[in-house]
């Protein structure tokens, strides 16, 4: 049953409510753990390291699944540095699900009709459209690339060098046409706009066809489209039932707006330090900093405290 969050209005709620969670924590076994990435299991750097592959590998071994669950379009966790690992996959905000060899398990495409509306309504917007074969963008890299303010300092060196690596691995497929993205099955569409007036259109957009199309996205200049019934909390939910894994038998992680309905349908939700206050509430739990392995840290002692799975 799902577990129902609320804000407290004291310390002693606070104490009680802490309390029933340890004592849950303690009698619950977790089968599935399903993580976010950036700002949430990987480090500082954006990047995957040892220490996280060691607390996942040992995850693994322990009898455990363990799922990434990002808005990202995941085609290979190899390539995200997870090396042979057998993870699941809920990515495009759960618009796609991939098994532990990155088979296609379930796809949800949004409506042609209002993919077609959306191209016909906003011609000059950079959208990048995701397929089930890859990303075609309306507009060229240089307008892709120029939509996105890049961090001082390494990280933004990283993110840089990331996303020429994506440009040029096939992924990305760029100038194309209305009539060319239509003929793809399209999961989720990707908008980064710095215009304030067509982003208030864009967002008038998505109200005016809530019921078919939703925006979660993890900051305010990012439109992240998925068709309506989308989110990470029923894909993750979708796969716990795929693995024969109850919803209390679930641990989330996450740190942004398109983590909350993922944090707020699990009983066992965490997010870390540096989270939205958002995602802080809807989670009820929060660990520590994912630049000191939060995350991996928290499986590793959940994995210890329940034992290996017979």
């Amino acid at each position: 049953m799902r577990h129902q969050k609320l804000e407290s209005r004291s310390g002693y709620t606070d104490a009680v409510r802490n309390g029933d969670k340890a004592r849950r924590e303690a009698s619950s076994l977790i089968k599935l753990f399903a993580s976010d990435l950036d700002g949430t299991l990987f480090n500082a750097l954006h990047e995957v390291d040892g220490t996280i592959r060691a607390a996942l590998d040992r995850t693994l071994r322990a009898g455990r699944h363990v799922a990434l669950a990002t808005g990202r379009c995941v085609r290979s966790t190899a390539d995200l540095g997870f090396g042979s690992l057998p993870l699941d996959v809920v990515c495009a905000n759960g618009a796609l699900i991939l098994g532990p060899r990155g088979q296609l398990l379930r796809h949800a495409p949004l409506d042609p009709a209002t993919l077609e509306e959306l191209l016909s309504c906003f011609p000059t917007v950079c959208a990048s459209c995701i397929a089930l074969d890859g990303t075609y963008v309306r507009g060229s890299q240089e307008q892709l690339a120029s939509g996105y303010l890049m961090p001082r300092g390494l990280v933004g060196v990283l993110i840089k060098r990331r996303m020429q690596r994506n440009a040029q691995s096939g992924e990305f497929h760029f100038d194309r046409t209305a009539s060319d993205i239509l003929r793809k099955d399209v999961c989720k569409v990707n908008v980064r706009e710095k215009d304030p007036g067509l982003r208030r259109e864009l967002d008038a957009f998505v109200a005016d066809h809530a019921s078919t199309i939703t925006n979660a996205s993890f900051d305010g200049d990012l439109f992240e489209l998925t068709d309506a019934s989308v989110n990470k909390g029923s894909a993750v939910a979708w796969l716990a039932r795929h693995l024969d894994v109850g919803e209390d038998e679930v641990a989330v992680y996450g740190d942004g707006g398109n983590d909350l309905a993922m944090l707020s349908r699990f009983e066992h939700a965490y997010a870390t330090r540096g989270a939205s206050d958002e995602a802080k509430r809807a989670a009820g739990s929060v660990l520590g900093s994912c630049a000191f392995h939060a995350v991996p840290r928290h499986l590793l002692r959940t994995v210890r405290r329940e034992g290996p799975l017979e």
